[in-house]
Order: structure tokens, then C-alpha cells, then sequence
């Protein structure tokens, strides 16, 4: 692209001094590392499940086989690996799929533009991520309405400024004021550009990936793009057993990158996937193993994540469920599996069925994020801001949301036993029928001693009331306002920012708008 060269070619020239004033004044707000787990993962299966269920998965891929549909490209990759293609459906002989997915790595870094914002995805880590993908948004104040790039900012202003959240995301909510065609350009410079946390691609067509790999070597130069993983992208298998050609178009783009994707089956217990849950799993990881597999055809060596999106169906309305018992169980289950692959793991978030931020919500959103800490989760998208199964991003929700991972955090640490945790001198010191409140243990320790909460209210009852009796979703209300109000725009090198829309620019000159 012309006028992006031009502009690259004046940053190569002037921008050092830019990015040195920019460092200098930069706003920074404060985000807590990544989580590092001191607790043992909860294991579901036992050993003879296990074996049941990679035995069944390996049969899948033998006997009934995957379809990459539309795509000559994977099939001839197939055919020389050594599977049987039969038209557009793969049967992948027992064991190749898994032998395959050794080349991937069992952890990796994903960079920031801010280097104090990178995280390590696999192995002990739990990274956080926002709501992906919903097209409508709920708020108090206009209700639900379909979302825009105003909403999408807003969203990621949100993230940068959520203490307990590690990641930007990527389609935090879909901006329908802006050509179906042309968004992708203006989401991802959203996230470039109003937050220097680490960010998803776009997958809605192939050429959107290549759009992403190109924007993301204007801000982090080519030679670091073509070295390091600086996109984590979600790629959704059409189960079941469907792989098509604009998500495997995506994941070949980014594989070739050396960008990380998560390998995702979506599924709808009951509809999509069988009803039990060793049914689920089997579908899961033959799906996952396939998927996994044909990306490291493409790159030996590609970062790829163990996804499973599971929810269930209610039998009566047909709607998804969220937060049940047996999206627990496959959590659990499926992180057993992820973790006999060796690969990083995604799975959970803040799901729930709720059309509101109330009670429901809060119930199944609980029940899911706590599985996803104790099933070894390592990227959990949609960890905040989640409604209506899906289809609404919420911004009250959102702050909810985020101020309950740092409960999350404060379980991962486990329980230490060190001199000062012991708290022997404590013991000593009160005695029998004293108080600890005035202790020198409790006076050393009482400005860390316990999580504390940035939204729930815990004062008296009459000071509550006196407030104006606020419920739960209006004092996040509060605290959102206050957020937005304080926001700052982390620095850009101006070169930078100068190439990346000049980037957009010409691409959207090149086509005409659709909204289909």
C-alpha cells in the first residue's frame, strides 16, 4: 500500500524522538499479571474415561472423518500427510492427528505494544480476555439496541482500564454502523490505538486475517511480527465436524504468520453435539485434534490453543443454557484432554442466559468462571460482559464482571504458609478471648489481607439506604462513568498512527461498502 509505505518510511526516519516523547508521557493504568495458578487443576475423568474418550475421539477421525469443505488447498495437505480423503471429507488415520500436534508448542508468549502488558498463554497462566462477538448492547440507559464503533471504544476503553483483565480482545462487540466489509480496519485500530494490551485478528474472511497481519507489522515493525506471536485468533469449527474454508482460510494465514489461533469447537449440547458428556468430549477433542493438526500441515511449530466452547440446550424452548452442571463437567474434562495433548487451553468465561445483569446472570456467570479457573483454563475469553447467551455486551456487566476476576486472581495464589502466614506471633500475642483487630500481625497486614471489591457494597444498611439504595448493577453503573471519565489514550509513536490509517485508508478506497 502506497500511502502506508510513505508513512512507514517517514516513521523509519523521525520516529525514535516520537516514540521517546510518547514513553515519557505516556498514562498507564494499573494491570495485574497475568494469573500464575499455586493450585491444583480439579480432574474429572478418571483414567479409564480418559482412554474411553481418546479412543473414541481417534475412531471418529478413522471411521467417520472431517470435511474441509470448499478448500482443495487442505485436502491436497491431507492427502500428502497420509490421510484418506474421500471428496471433501478427511479420514485421518489413528494416531496422526495426535502426532501432528506435537509440533505445536505447550506454551508461548503473546507481545504488547506496552512489553509490561505481555502474557504467557499454556503451561500454569490464566489470561483474561473480554466478551467477543455480541451484536446487540444493553445498557440502563438506552436498553438493548444493535451495537456501535461508539460501543466498541467504549468496550475497549474499559478493558485498558479493568485492573484484573490481561487482554483487549477482539470483536468485543460487532459495531453494525460500519460496512460488514470495512469494521475489521476500524476494530482493530481501536484496539491499537485506545488500549497497548494484546489483541485478537479478525477471521470473518480470509483477506481480514492478512489485514490484521499487516496492521500489526505497521505497529510492531515486520521483522518483530514475523518473530514473535502478537495475535491470538479464534477460529470456530462448524461442528459437527465441519471445518470451513473462511475460518480454515483465517487459521492458514495465521499459522503461516506464526500467530497463535485458538482451535475452537462450537458447540450446543443436544443439537450440535451429542447429549451426554463423553459424547461431547469425544466430539470435542477429534475436533480440536483435527483442527490443531492441519494447522501445524500449514507451519510446524504455529501456536495453537485447545479451545471448547460448550453449552447445553433446553429440551423445552430450544434456547442454549448456560452455567449448568454439565458444561461444568465438560470444562473439567476437557481440560484433562488439552492438558494430555500438551497444548494451552481455552475455555469459560462470564456465560450466562440472562437478558439482564441480575441474578441469573450473576448465578451462571459464577458457576462458569470458577470452573474455568479449577479446570486449567489458559485463555478465557469472554471472561467479562457477557448477556443473553451471547448476543448483548453489556457495559454494567462488564464492570461486574471484571471486578469479580480478581477473585480469581486471589483463589489462584493458593494458600501460602510462610512465617508471616502462620501468624503464630498473632496467636501468641491475643490469647484466649482477645480481639485481633488491634494485634500487630493485623496492623502489618490489614492493607493486604483480604480481596476487596471495586463495585459490590458492603456497608450498613442505613448507609446503603441513605446512598439511595442502590442495586448491584447501578453501582456499577457509577463506577463505569467514573472509569470513562478518567480515561487517557496510551501513547502512539505518531508515525505509527500516521501509517495505520493511511493502511485503512486505501483499503477501504479499494472497495465499495457492504453491509452483507
Amino acid at each position: 500500500m502506497a500511502a502506508a509505505e510513505q508513512a512507514v518510511g517517514r516513521r523509519a526516519r523521525g520516529g525514535g524522538g516520537a516514540a521517546r516523547r510518547a514513553a515519557r508521557s505516556a498514562v498507564s493504568f494499573e494491570t495485574a499479571r497475568f494469573i500464575e495458578r499455586n493450585i491444583p487443576n480439579f480432574e474429572i475423568l478418571t483414567d479409564e474415561a480418559i482412554e474411553i474418550i481418546e479412543t473414541n475421539a481417534e475412531t471418529v477421525l478413522e471411521e467417520i472423518g472431517v470435511a474441509f469443505v470448499e478448500n482443495p488447498a487442505a485436502l491436497q495437505r491431507w492427502r500428502e500427510a497420509g490421510a484418506d480423503v474421500r471428496g471433501e471429507r478427511v479420514h485421518i488415520p489413528r494416531g496422526l492427528a495426535r502426532k501432528l500436534c506435537e509440533t505445536a508448542p505447550s506454551k508461548f508468549t503473546q507481545i504488547a505494544r506496552n512489553p509490561a502488558r505481555n502474557v504467557e498463554i499454556g503451561g500454569n497462566s490464566l489470561v483474561l480476555a473480554p466478551v467477543y462477538g455480541p451484536p446487540f448492547v444493553r445498557d440502563r440507559m438506552g436498553g438493548r439496541r444493535y451495537a456501535t464503533m461508539a460501543d466498541f471504544e467504549m468496550f475497549v476503553k474499559l478493558g485498558y482500564m479493568s485492573k484484573w483483565l490481561h487482554h483487549s480482545g477482539g470483536t468485543v462487540c460487532e459495531p453494525t454502523d460500519i460496512p460488514v466489509n470495512k469494521r475489521h480496519l476500524d476494530m482493530l485500530y481501536a484496539h491499537m490505538s485506545l488500549s497497548d494490551k494484546p489483541y485478537m485478528g479478525s477471521v470473518t474472511e480470509p483477506v481480514r486475517a492478512l489485514d490484521s497481519i499487516e496492521m500489526s507489522k505497521i505497529l510492531f515493525g515486520a521483522d518483530v511480527v514475523d518473530q514473535n506471536c502478537v495475535m491470538t485468533s479464534l477460529i470456530n469449527i462448524n461442528s459437527p465436524l465441519t471445518f470451513d474454508s473462511v475460518m480454515m482460510g483465517a487459521l492458514e494465514h495465521y499459522a503461516a504468520a506464526g500467530q497463535a489461533c485458538i482451535i475452537s469447537p462450537f458447540i450446543v449440547g443436544g443439537a450440535m453435539a451429542p447429549v451426554s458428556v463423553a459424547g461431547t468430549l469425544t466430539q470435542v477433542l477429534a475436533e480440536v485434534m483435527a483442527g490443531v493438526a492441519y494447522s501445524q500441515l500449514v507451519r510446524p511449530g504455529a501456536p495453537a490453543i485447545f479451545g471448547a466452547f460448550v453449552t447445553s440446550i433446553d429440551m423445552n424452548s430450544g434456547a442454549p443454557t448456560f452455567g449448568t452442571p454439565e458444561a461444568s463437567q465438560i470444562t473439567y474434562g476437557a481440560g484433562q484432554l488439552a492438558r494430555r495433548l500438551n497444548l494451552p487451553y481455552r475455555s469459560a468465561g462470564s456465560f450466562n442466559g440472562s437478558k439482564l445483569p441480575d441474578a441469573q446472570a450473576a448465578y451462571e456467570t459464577a458457576n462458569s468462571l470458577n470452573a474455568g479457573l479449577l479446570s486449567g483454563v489458559n485463555f478465557m475469553l469472554h471472561a467479562c460482559g457477557w448477556l443473553e447467551g451471547g448476543l448483548v455486551a453489556s457495559p454494567e456487566k462488564f464492570v461486574m464482571d471484571a471486578d469479580q476476576l480478581g477473585v480469581l486472581h486471589k483463589l489462584a495464589e493458593g494458600v501460602p504458609v510462610d512465617e508471616n502466614a502462620q501468624a503464630m506471633d498473632a496467636l501468641r500475642e491475643v490469647g484466649p478471648g482477645g480481639h485481633f483487630l488491634g494485634c500487630a500481625h493485623t496492623q502489618a497486614n490489614y492493607s493486604t489481607a483480604f480481596w476487596r471489591t471495586g463495585v459490590l457494597d458492603y456497608k450498613p444498611y442505613e448507609t446503603w439506604s441513605e446512598e439511595g439504595g442502590r442495586a448491584t448493577d447501578a453501582l456499577a453503573a457509577v463506577k463505569l462513568d467514573r472509569m470513562l471519565a478518567d480515561y487517557q489514550q496510551p501513547m502512539l509513536d505518531p508515525a505509527i498512527d500516521e501509517a495505520l490509517k493511511a493502511y485503512m485508508a486505501e483499503k477501504k478506497a479499494a472497495m465499495p461498502d457492504a453491509f452483507i
